[in-house]
């Protein structure tokens, strides 16, 4: 028998509001803030489509996509190919996401721009929309899948799922559904077809495996599959969240009772949550950048790393699982993937050489003795005096043969609240991330074509710049 839902019952439908207000949203009513900042992340994603290329991870999934798609007119960043939108979507979302390197929401603790760009960009070059429409649809989906997110306060996780690779399926949909030209009730049809798709298991972490890179871009196909579907006249669930049997009951569970479902539409269109999006400037889990950032402060207190006795990291204590559990296994990373989830190998590697870069993730990096020699000597433990989740803090304590301790604490990671990165801060990681499979000159033009796009701007014109 299926006990009593303990979901707390919102005051409103929660698909139609968020319906509703994607439904109005116009370019111009994007605060400039907004819009300022929506830009920063747009241009960090695109550079890190190009970067994945350079990593032997995207060929493969970018043939099976092909292979399993159809041809069309929606470009693939950095590629020759075109695609039916949905399969486009899947490829951008694959290599956006593909390096663990873009933005997370520290208190929904999902990647949204991933979760919303790749159906954005896609469906709007092929309805042949303008930069402008693209922000609107954009921004709606953000705030779609960050309030989703937000609402369960990291439950998604203790559940076993992925949650970028759940909301993702929903912000497309209400993403491709505005830039379709859907009413409302036909947005919240298209959610309500998205929670029939919503997964993304955590599985991936036993053995580095690449499932979780694909996640949001299948949330991306789902969700652009479910507005063309309901577009066509296929009937969805009108309460896909908080009906019985619904989203949350499902993947929440026993948690259900936990979950702020009002949250989801309060204050829409006045409290604008992705403004509090962080962009990453060290390309592993945001859960690590507190004790990252510690680790290369500490780098120059260490004259003699072989005076090291011992290294105690403290992280939030939600994340020990995902980032330094099981231990024997986090200190010996078997792939670049399972590195980036290592509390241990990064402090180490931060350490050693002072910065925590793409270039320590490549092989010989993984196989470094220097490096896994540290690591060795790193033990986690709960974090006491944290923030979590608004931000991602962490703390090094670096403990020496001669009895000394060295000790660096990052209540505010770098990227977070009142140290968010800047324009400049962005140009310069798109510069070094897109040029890696870019020339100097191919480089600086994308970024300027981004830079450069105004309201009306053509997406076409944009997308033009952006493939192969």
């Amino acid at each position: 028998m299926h006990s009593a839902s303990q979901l707390p019952v919102p005051s409103a439908n929660l698909a139609l509001g968020l319906a509703r207000f994607a439904h109005a949203l116009r370019p111009a009513d994007l605060p400039q803030d907004v819009r300022d900042k929506s830009l920063l992340h747009i241009i960090d994603a695109i550079g890190l489509a190009y970067a994945s290329r350079n990593f032997p991870f995207a060929a493969p999934g970018l043939a099976g996509f092909r292979a399993a798609g159809a041809p069309g007119t929606a470009t693939v960043i950095g590629g020759a190919e075109r695609l039916q939108p949905r399969d486009a979507a899947l490829s951008n979302g694959y290599l956006i996401h593909g390096l663990d390197f873009d933005d997370t929401h520290p208190g929904s603790i999902v990647h949204p721009t991933v979760a919303c760009l790749p159906a954005a960009l896609a469906m709007a070059e092929v309805v042949d929309a303008s930069w402008g429409d693209l922000l609107a649809a954009y921004a709606a989906g953000m705030e779609t899948c960050i309030r989703l997110g937000r609402a369960v306060k990291g439950g998604f996780h203790h559940a076993g799922f992925h949650a970028t690779g759940l909301v993702s399926h929903f912000s497309a949909a209400v993403i491709a559904g505005k830039l379709l030209g859907l009413s409302e009730n036909q947005i919240v049809a298209a959610q309500g077809v998205a929670a029939s798709t919503a997964a993304g298991v955590q599985v991936f972490l036993e053995n580095g495996a690449w499932t979780k890179r694909m996640h949001p871009g299948w949330g991306a196909l789902a969700g652009i599959t479910a507005a063309q579907m309901v577009q066509a006249g296929f009937h969805g669930p009108d309460r896909p969240y908080e009906g019985r049997f619904g989203f949350f009951d499902t993947h929440m569970q026993d948690r259900a009772g936990t979950v702020d479902t009002e949250s989801i539409i309060r204050d829409l269109g006045r409290e604008w949550t992705l403004l509090d999006t962080s962009i990453k400037p060290y390309p592993v889990c945001h859960f690590i950048h507190g004790c990252a950032e510690a680790g290369v402060k500490l780098h120059a207190q260490v004259s003699d790393l072989s005076q090291i006795r011992r290294i105690v990291c403290e992280v939030p204590e939600a994340t020990l699982p995902i980032v330094a559990e099981p231990a024997a296994a986090k200190r010996v990373p078997r792939s670049d993937y399972e590195a980036k989830f290592s509390t241990q190998f990064v402090v180490a590697a931060c350490l050693l050489r002072g910065q925590f870069a793409l270039s320590e993730l490549d092989d010989a990096s993984l196989a470094d003795p220097a490096i896994l020699a540290l690591a060795a000597k790193v033990d986690c433990v709960k974090q006491q005096n944290t923030e979590f989740p608004k931000y991602f803090s962490g703390a090094v304590t670096v403990e020496l043969e001669t009895g000394g301790k060295l000790y660096q604490h990052v209540p505010m990671n770098l990227g977070s609240g009142a140290r968010a990165l800047g324009l400049d801060d962005i140009a310069a990681k798109f510069r070094a991330n897109a040029s890696l499979v870019l020339p100097k000159d191919r480089t600086q033009a994308v970024l300027d074509t981004l830079l450069e796009a105004g309201l009306d701007t053509p997406i076409r014109n944009v997308a033009r710049v952006l493939a192969a």
